[in-house]
C-alpha cells in the first residue's frame, strides 16, 4: 500500500491498522520501505484484513486511509470419501467448502452436472451442500464431484458411491468395510470404570476399557489401584483427538497421560508428566500436545510442558516450554487457536498468568517466550479467549475487579499485539465459531448468551440477546444441515438438566430437556467445565453430554435426544474420533 500524503518537505509516515499504530521492526509479515512510506505485507491471509492509515507524524489531520479486503480460495471437504450401499437403502454425500468470499457449490455425478438428473429419489438439500438419493439403484454407483468456486478460485473433491449386493465383496466394498470404518466415527467416554468407545448411530458400546486391563505390551495397568482403595476406578481431567490416530488423555492424580491408539482401541503408552496434569491442548499446526499441570491440587507449582511429535509411532516423553526454569511458574491457563480449513498454521499462543493483567505471547515453534501485551490500562485480569482469522482478532473476558465489577471483553488486535478496545459492552466467555464467523459470550451470571456474527471483511457485528435461565457450563458447534456457510451453537448447562440449541443466524433457539443432573462442579476439580459437550466433527450429526451417572447422545440434525447410555459415572471427559 503507498502513501499519498504530499509535500515539499514531507514528514516522516506513520502507518495504523484499525487505529493502534504498526511497528513494523517487530512484525513479521510487514514493512515499510523505500522514500515514499510504503507499506508492504507478504504473506497475506484473513488475519491481515483491516483499515490500514498513512499519517503524516505532528500532523494527525493529514492521512489517508485504506481499505484490505484479502479474498480465499475455496478450501472442499466432502463426506464420505467412499461408501458401500445396498439396494434399496439411503444414501447422503455432503460437501463443506470455505473462502473468502463464500463459494458456491455445485454437484457434478461422472463429469456431468447433476441438476438435470434431480428427481424425487436424488435430490439436493442443505442449500446444494448434501446430495440426498434415496432407495438407491445399481446406477446410482459413481463418482459425485463437489464444486466449491468463488472470486478467488475453484477447488473441487469426489466422494464415490458404490451400489452393490451384499453377497458381492468387490474391492470398494472391502476397502469400505475393512479399511479402518469400524474405528472411526466413535465418541470415547473416559469414566469412573475405564474408557467406553460409543457407537453413536445406533447407541452401541464397541469396546469398553476396564481399569484393570494392561496397557498393550506392558505390565502397567490403565487405571492401577491406589494403595488403601478398595475399588480400582479412574480419574481423568482432559483429553485431545491427534490426527484420528491417537487420543492423549490426562490421568491427573497418577502425574501422566495415557496414549490411546484408535485402530487398535487400546493404551499403548503412559507419558509421565509433572504433576496433576489438568488441561492437554493438541497443535495441530506443530504436531505436538500442550500439557498444563498444577504442581499439586492447591496450584501452587503449576507448569507447562509439550510432547513433540504427537501423531509419530515412537516412545513418546514430555519437555518443559522454554526457557527453562521459573519464565511459567505462576502459570494459570494457556490459549492455542484452533486451525481453519483455510487457516492451517498457527505460529503464536498466549499465556495467562495469576493475577496479572497482561497476555504472554509464546512462539509455537520453539516453545518460548516472545513478549507481553499489557492490560493493566483496562484493569484486567484475563480469564479466557477466543480467536477469529477474519482480522485476526483475539476476544478476551476479564475476571470481576476488585470491587465485583464484570468488565466488557477485550478485543487484540493479532497483528499489532494491542488492545484496541472493549466489544461493545459484550460479557462473559467467548466462544468462536470453527469458520470464524460467529462469536457466542456466555455471561453466566445473567444467563445471557450473545451472538455476534463477523463479516467476511473481519467487521464485528452488534450483539443479539438470547435470555435464558441456564447456567452454560460449554458451548459445541455443528455445521448446519439446513444452510451452507452457517453453524448452530449447543449450549450445555452446569446447573440444570437442559440443552440450548441456537441457530446462529436467525436466533431461533429450542430447548433438549430433562438430560439429568450434571456433574456437581465440586465432583470436577479440573476445570469451570463440570458438563462438557462435544460435537462429533465437520460433518457429524451427534453430540454428547453426560449427566452424573449416564451419558446422552443428541441428533443434531432433528435437535432432540438420540439415547442415553447409563452406569457411565463422572464421564465428563469426551472425545469424538471421526474420518475427517
Amino acid at each position: 500500500m503507498t502513501c499519498g500524503i504530499m509535500g515539499m518537505q514531507r514528514p516522516p509516515i506513520v502507518w495504523k491498522r484499525n487505529g493502534q499504530v504498526l511497528n513494523t521492526l517487530d512484525l513479521e509479515d510487514i514493512s515499510d520501505f523505500g522514500d515514499d512510506g510504503s507499506l508492504y505485507i507478504t504473506k497475506v491471509t484473513t488475519t491481515h484484513m483491516g483499515n490500514y492509515s498513512c499519517h503524516a507524524e505532528g500532523y494527525e489531520h493529514l492521512f489517508q486511509t485504506h481499505v484490505l479486503q484479502v479474498n480465499v480460495p475455496p478450501v472442499i471437504r466432502v463426506y464420505p470419501e467412499s461408501q458401500a450401499r445396498e439396494p434399496g437403502v439411503t444414501a447422503s454425500l455432503r460437501c463443506h467448502a470455505e473462502g473468502i468470499p463464500n463459494p458456491q457449490l455445485a454437484w457434478l455425478k461422472n463429469g456431468m452436472d447433476i441438476i438435470t438428473k434431480l428427481s424425487k429419489q436424488l435430490t439436493l438439500q442443505g442449500n446444494g451442500s448434501e446430495v440426498h438419493i434415496s432407495n438407491v439403484h445399481f446406477e446410482d454407483t459413481g463418482a459425485y464431484t463437489c464444486v466449491a468456486k468463488n472470486d478467488a478460485g475453484v477447488d473441487e473433491d469426489i466422494s464415490s458411491l458404490f451400489v452393490e449386493d451384499s453377497a458381492r465383496k468387490t474391492l470398494a466394498n472391502i476397502l469400505w468395510r475393512e479399511g479402518g470404518f469400524g474405528v472411526g466415527n466413535m465418541f470415547y467416554v473416559f469414566y469412573e470404570d475405564g474408557i467406553k468407545v460409543i457407537q453413536p448411530v445406533a447407541c452401541e458400546i464397541q469396546r469398553h476399557i476396564k481399569p484393570s486391563e494392561k496397557m498393550l505390551g506392558l505390565q502397567a495397568e490403565v487405571c492401577p489401584k491406589s494403595e488403601g482403595d478398595t475399588d480400582q476406578t479412574c480419574v481423568w481431567s482432559s483429553a485431545v483427538n491427534v490426527k484420528d490416530k491417537y487420543i492423549y488423555v490426562a490421568q491427573p492424580t497418577l502425574n501422566r497421560v495415557l496414549v490411546v491408539d484408535v485402530q487398535s482401541q487400546k493404551v499403548v503408552q503412559p507419558v509421565k508428566t509433572d504433576p496433576v496434569p489438568v488441561k492437554l491442548h493438541y497443535d495441530k499446526s506443530h504436531d505436538q500436545v500442550w500439557v498444563l499441570s498444577w504442581g499439586d491440587m492447591q496450584k501452587t507449582i503449576p507448569t507447562l510442558q509439550v510432547i513433540h511429535q504427537a501423531s509419530g509411532g515412537t516412545s513418546h516423553h514430555t519437555i518443559h516450554t522454554q526457557p527453562v526454569g521459573r519464565q511459567f511458574d505462576r502459570v494459570d491457563d494457556f490459549f492455542i487457536p484452533a486451525a481453519t480449513l483455510i487457516i492451517n498454521h498457527i505460529r503464536f499462543g498466549f499465556v495467562i498468568h495469576k493475577n496479572e493483567p497482561a497476555l504472554h505471547k509464546i512462539d509455537l515453534e520453539t516453545t518460548s517466550y516472545v513478549k507481553n501485551i499489557s492490560l493493566r490500562e483496562y484493569d484486567c485480569i484475563p480469564k479466557s479467549l477466543a480467536y477469529t482469522h477474519l482480522g485476526g482478532y483475539y476476544f478476551v473476558s476479564c475476571r470481576p475487579n476488585a470491587a465485583g465489577t464484570v468488565q466488557p471483553q477485550l478485543i487484540v488486535d493479532s497483528v499489532t499485539d494491542s488492545v484496541i478496545g472493549y466489544n461493545r459492552d459484550v460479557t462473559g466467555t467467548p466462544y468462536v465459531s470453527p469458520d470464524g464467523h460467529y462469536l457466542v459470550s456466555v455471561d453466566d451470571e445473567e444467563g445471557l448468551m450473545r451472538i455476534q456474527s463477523i463479516t467476511v471483511r473481519g467487521e464485528i457485528q452488534e450483539p443479539f440477546d438470547i435470555h435464558t435461565n441456564l447456567h452454560i457450563s460449554d458451548v459445541a458447534f455443528q455445521s448446519s444441515f439446513t444452510e451452507v456457510h452457517q453453524y448452530n451453537a449447543f449450549a450445555s448447562s452446569g446447573l440444570q438438566t437442559d440443552v440450548l440449541y441456537v441457530e446462529l443466524d436467525t436466533g431461533n433457539v429450542k430447548m433438549i430437556k430433562s438430560l439429568k443432573e450434571p456433574i456437581r462442579a465440586i465432583d470436577w476439580r479440573w476445570s469451570r467445565k463440570n458438563r462438557v459437550i462435544v460435537d462429533s466433527g465437520l460433518f457429524g450429526q451427534f453430540l454428547m453430554t453426560p449427566s452424573r451417572e449416564s451419558v446422552f447422545i443428541l441428533d443434531g440434525r432433528l435437535n432432540k435426544l438420540n439415547c442415553e447410555l447409563t452406569d457411565v459415572l463422572k464421564g465428563n471427559t469426551v472425545m469424538w474420533v471421526g474420518e475427517v
